[in-house]
Parts: structure tokens; C-alpha cells; sequence
């Protein structure tokens, strides 16, 4: 295993994919939302991508004592279970499930936006083509296709590489005085009510809470690697908290070089291009395209040298699907483990014949399928939805660990080990103030934007994940084996329902004795006299050696009869077991199934719901059937590998 484990170098790529391509649009929803204010609140985008900076750092150095206290890799949802109770980790992963959806919407609807710069047909198909990228992830991940350091390595470092040279080609201009201008910096833009006009102190404060909450979207992501601790080299503790620590410096000096560009080339981004961007006092009307704040400035830096341009927008759109493509991996997993301890269904814990999570990553894509379509794959509509998840996993996690802190150091009595802890648990306190206040901030601006979308959800997935872990918990009580459970039934009464006397009865008929229960008989219903006579009849003249009983049935009711000659036979020996054995026929084409086991679909349906009465099934495969029968002879994907199948040498 030692040689899979990975080092630093791949480890970032691998785990910071989602974290650094949140750079790629956080700037744009800080300029988005303080473009409400009109070109005066512009100018607070530098302070307010500093404010975001302070809670990245602060989140990273939180995080850094999650690793070190937690390096099994349980992540927030271990966290909160472990220190707060079962409800907080039920939170902690309803927000992370839907963080999960919401990264992927999220992701590649920006990448296809980013993708549009350099594409001009895929405008106005941005949602075609995003739910067209998320079948593609889709069947990628469900063929089992597993992530290599190198596949994520590459694009995320020239991702990395591509922002570099942006900001070096950008600011090396500006030193020589030959920094253009962005094409959007001839606009004014139109304050959007109640910010038109004399602003008031609280409006404006209001406005830049909301665009520093739309600018925490650079932090999703961050918490990735503290899922990841067992996937790192040794000491894998360490590692991770220096992985960390490089996310969180590259993520600060990526997000402000670009912020700062975009301040310095004048760039205009807004919500409603066509009637917020005026020229000459005029808007400019629906035959604008806005790009992206990356191609914008992409555009602008590298008007001169189209290649460069390409490979800034292709690179963005590269490293946005690979962030979409983290959370195939991580929903999953957590809904494999939430399975796992009873609070999803069963099969989500279970992989496919590709050792892949097929129902996880099925559902992650149809609910993110959904959010694309619903939004019309606008980002600026999806991000209202994003943070909150967010930040209720990130101020969870930071309450269970002062908790984790606290239990331990009631038990440590070594002063230098206690001062480690006591350290530790201030960082996590401050962690917890901070994201807490972001967590505030985010409700109160974004509420009515979408954010109530988001906590639906989560209340909606907490209430289901609670409703199936009672569910599981009060089966498995009244499944738990007592000493009456040990004791045979004192009889057991074997009833062959037949309609007409053929193949599939005789073979029913066969099959129930060689069971040998204590009583067997055949039990038709009297739905016409002429045809009851003549089964009759036959019965005698083939000698069948078993009783027939035909049971009146006046209203020519088939299903009603049989049930109540069925709760006689309980009612008058309760610790009997009654077996029913159904003839079925087998056939190999759908529309076959229309024709045939409909009156013993409804016969099961109810007689399964009776205590003490057993259903079996006996099928007799008509001649459609065979051609099932060669079709599944076909080997199979994994066939071989599980040894099914395999051709013989020779």
C-alpha cells in the first residue's frame, strides 16, 4: 500500500482541486454584488477580498488541528458525531451532501461560463451543455475510474501556472505603465435600488456584508483534505497540515492577484449586464456578452497572443470539471458511511461491479442534473444556495473539536502537553467565532437571494436521514432473536393455488411435496361452474395425489376468497405455518410480463402481509424464456476478475 499513498506534491493537486477552483469565481461574485452599489462601492473590492483572506487563513490554521486530532480521516461529519451527538453529525452531513450537489452545479456551470469566453456557440446552451458535462463525470466515475495523482496533478498545477503567468504578464505591464484597460472599463454601471443615489451607512455595510459572504465561496473546498489524512505519506498528520497550509497560501495570492488586476484594468462584472452598463448615460442593451472576470482579463492581457488567452480559459475550464469531479468522490464515500451506520438506505453502502458507489454517484448526478436545469446553470443564482452548507459543516467541526480539546484536557496532566492543547483549542475558538460570524452574515444577506433553498434542503436531508435510522433501528429491535424464536412451528399446512391443470400446477405440485408438509391440498377458486367441473374432472381422471379444494366465489373475485380461507387455517391453529405455493410462468419478453402473474402479483401482495404464512414461487420458463437464458450466459463486466467465466486454457 505504501507505494499508493501519496506525497505532498500530488496530494495538493489531488485534494485542493475544488479549493483552488473556487478562485476561478469568487472574484466574480464580489464584484457582482458590489456592483448593486453602482462604481462607488467598487471600491471596497480589495478590502473586501482581504477580509476573505482573513477567514481563509483562519479556516486553514482550524483545520491544521483537525488533521493532527483526527487522522483517520473522518472530516466534519467524525468530528461532530464524536464530540456533539448523533443530531450535529446529522447536520454536519446533510450540509455536506448538499455542499456535494452544489459543487458540482456550481463547478461546471462556471466552467462552461468560463468555457463561453473562447466558445461563443456554447452561449445560450450553458445549461445543455453543463448537464451534458455532468453525464460525461457520470459515466466516467461509474465505469470506475479511479483518480491518479498524475490526471489531477497536471491540470491543477497549470491551472496554478495559467493565474501565475496572468498576474506576472499583468503587473509587469502596470510597473512598465503599459497595463491595458479591460474591454468593459468603458461602462458606467447603474446602482440598483435602494442603492441609487446617497447611499446610507447601514445600505452600504449591508452591501459589502453581501459581497464578503458571495466571496467566501473561495473557501469550498479547503475542508477536503481533512478527509484525505489516511491517503497521505507518513507522517501523514504533518503532511496534510502542510498540504493545508500551501492551499491556503496559494488560494490567498491566486484570489488577490486577481481582484487587485481587475481593480487596477478597471473591469466592470454585474448581475444584469443589458440594463446595469450604460454608455453614454444609455444602457447597453441584450446584444452584450459579458465574460467571465478571468476572461476578461485574459482577453485583455493577451490581446496580442490569442494561444495565451486559450490556454488561461482552457486551463480554468479544466480545473472547474475536476473540482465537479472531487465531489463524485466524496458523496459517495459519505453516503456509504451514513449508510454504513443506518441513516441512508442500505445500498448506498454498497459498490458496484466496479467497486465504484453506482447509487451515490447516480443520485449525486441526477440531484445536481436537477439544480442545473432549475437555475438555468447560472452561477451567480447557485452561489446564493452554496455558502451556507459551507459554513455550518466548517462551525460545527470547530465546536466538536474545542469539545475534543476540552475531554482531553480533563485527562492530561503533562504541563507541556496541556499547553499544546490549550493552544490548539484557542485556534479552534477563534475558528469557530469567525466561521460562525460568516455563518450569520451569509444567513442574514443571502437569505431571501436563494440561501433558504439550501437550508430546505439540509432540514429536508436531516429529516430523512433521521426518519431512516428510526426506521432501521426499530426493525432491528423487532427483528432481534429471543428464545421463542428457537421453537418450530407445530404444523405446517402446504396449499397449492391452481387456475387450471398444467405443467406449471403439476411442478408446483411436485415441489410442495417433496417439502412434506403436514397437510397439503390444492386450492382453486369457483369463478365458473362449467370450468370448476371440468378441473374437477381432470383432477380425478390424472389421479393427482393430493386433495382439491374449490372455494365459492360469487362475486368472481379470485384474490378475496383465497385470503380468507388462508386466515381460517391461521385462526384455527395460530402456531401453524401456512405455505403457499404460487405457479409462475418465466418469460423473456416485456410485454409477455403484461399477459401473465397478474392475478398472482395481487395474491402475493396481500398474502405477504399475513402473519405466520410463507409465499414461494414456483417457476416453470415458457419457451421466451430461453432467449434470457443465452443472454445472461454472456460473460459479464468482472466476470473474469471474480473468476465467472474465464476462458479455459488449452
Amino acid at each position: 500500500m505504501g507505494e499508493t499513498l501519496l506525497p505532498k506534491r500530488v496530494a495538493l493537486p489531488v485534494f485542493a482541486s475544488d479549493a483552488l477552483s473556487s478562485v476561478a469565481y469568487a472574484p466574480d461574485e464580489i464584484f457582482l454584488t458590489l456592483s448593486m452599489g453602482g462604481l462607488t462601492a467598487y471600491a471596497f473590492n480589495w478590502q473586501i477580498g482581504i477580509a476573505v483572506v482573513v477567514v481563509m487563513l483562519t479556516v486553514v490554521a482550524s483545520y491544521r488541528q483537525n488533521v493532527h486530532a483526527y487522522p483517520s480521516g473522518g472530516g466534519d461529519y467524525e468530528v461532530a458525531t464524536v464530540n456533539l451527538g448523533r443530531n450535529a453529525g446529522l447536520t454536519v452531513a446533510s450540509a455536506l451532501m448538499v455542499d456535494y450537489v452544489l459543487t458540482v452545479a456550481v463547478s461546471i456551470s462556471s466552467g462552461v461560463q468560463n468555457a463561453a469566453a473562447a466558445l461563443p456557440f456554447l452561449k445560450g446552451h450553458e445549461a445543455a451543455a453543463a448537464v451534458g458535462l455532468v453525464a460525461l463525470l457520470t459515466a466516467v466515475n461509474l465505469r470506475g475510474a479511479k483518480e491518479s495523482g498524475r490526471a489531477f496533478a497536471i491540470p491543477t498545477y497549470l491551472f496554478m501556472a495559467s493565474i501565475a503567468l496572468m498576474a506576472i504578464w499583468g503587473y509587469t505591464q502596470y510597473a512598465l505603465g503599459t497595463l491595458p484597460q479591460v474591454e468593459s472599463a468603458k461602462y458606467d454601471i447603474a446602482a440598483e435600488d435602494p442603492f441609487a443615489g446617497a447611499v446610507s451607512g447601514v445600505a452600504m455595510a449591508y452591501l459589502l456584508a453581501r459581497a464578503f459572504s458571495s466571496g467566501c465561496a473561495a473557501l469550498t473546498g479547503v475542508e477536503a483534505i481533512s478527509n484525505g489524512v489516511p491517503a497521505f505519506r507518513k507522517p501523514k498528520s504533518r503532511n496534510a497540515a502542510t498540504t493545508l497550509l500551501l492551499l491556503g497560501t496559494i488560494s490567498i495570492v491566486m484570489l488577490m492577484s486577481i481582484i487587485v488586476l481587475a481593480d487596477l484594468m478597471d473591469l466592470r462584472y454585474v448581475e444584469d449586464p443589458a440594463h446595469q452598463l450604460l454608455l453614454d448615460g444609455k444602457p447597453v442593451g441584450d446584444g452584450y456578452v459579458q465574460e467571465t472576470v478571468i476572461g476578461q482579463l485574459a482577453a485583455a492581457l493577451f490581446q496580442g497572443v490569442p494561444p495565451l488567452f486559450y490556454f488561461v480559459i482552457a486551463c480554468t475550464g479544466i480545473i472547474l470539471v475536476l473540482a465537479a469531479n472531487t465531489a463524485f468522490n466524496g458523496f459517495p464515500v459519505l453516503a456509504s458511511i451514513l449508510a454504513r451506520d443506518g441513516h441512508l438506505p442500505r445500498q448506498l453502502h454498497t459498490r458496484g461491479d466496479r467497486l465504484a458507489f453506482s447509487n451515490g454517484i447516480v443520485t449525486l448526478a441526477a440531484a445536481a442534473g436537477v439544480l442545473i436545469v432549475a437555475f438555468d446553470a447560472e452561477v451567480t443564482k447557485l452561489i446564493q444556495l452554496y455558502i451556507v452548507g459551507v459554513f455550518v459543516s466548517f462551525t460545527l467541526s470547530q465546536l466538536g473539536m474545542i469539545r475534543h480539546w476540552t475531554r482531553l484536557l480533563a485527562e492530561e496532566t503533562d504541563p507541556a502537553e496541556r499547553g499544546r492543547m490549550h493552544r490548539s483549542r484557542g485556534v479552534n475558538a477563534f475558528g469557530l467565532a469567525m466561521t460562525a460570524t460568516v455563518l450569520v452574515i451569509v444567513l442574514v444577506t443571502k437569505f431571501l437571494a436563494g440561501a433558504w433553498i439550501a437550508i430546505l434542503a439540509m432540514v429536508a436531508v436531516f429529516l430523512v436521514m433521521r426518519g431512516i435510522s428510526r426506521h432501521y433501528d426499530r426493525v432491528a429491535l423487532e427483528l432481534a432473536v429471543d428464545e421463542s424464536d428457537v421453537a418450530l412451528p407445530a404444523r405446517v399446512h402446504g396449499i397449492v393455488l391452481v387456475s387450471k391443470l398444467h405443467k406449471p400446477t403439476m411442478r408446483a405440485i411436485a415441489y410442495a411435496r417433496l417439502g412434506q408438509p403436514s397437510s397439503l391440498e390444492a386450492v382453486s377458486v369457483n369463478l365458473d361452474p362449467d370450468d370448476s367441473a371440468e378441473l374437477a374432472r381432470r383432477w380425478d381422471e390424472l389421479r393427482v395425489p393430493i386433495p382439491l379444494r374449490v372455494l365459492d366465489s360469487p362475486y368472481r373475485e379470485v384474490v378475496r376468497p383465497i385470503v380468507r380461507y388462508v386466515k381460517t387455517k391461521r385462526t384455527q391453529n395460530p402456531r401453524d405455518i401456512v405455505t403457499i405455493y404460487i405457479p409462475e410462468y418465466v418469460v423473456g419478453r416485456w410485454w409477455e410480463q403484461l399477459l401473465h402473474n397478474q392475478t398472482a402479483l395481487r395474491l402475493k401482495a396481500r398474502l405477504l402481509f399475513l402473519p405466520g404464512v410463507l409465499v414461494v414461487s414456483v417457476p416453470y420458463q415458457l419457451a421466451s424464456a430461453q432467449r434470457v437464458k443465452k443472454d445472461h450466459a454472456r460473460p459479464t463486466p468482472g466476470d473474469v476478475r471474480r473468476g465467472i467465466g474465464g476462458r479455459s486454457g488449452g
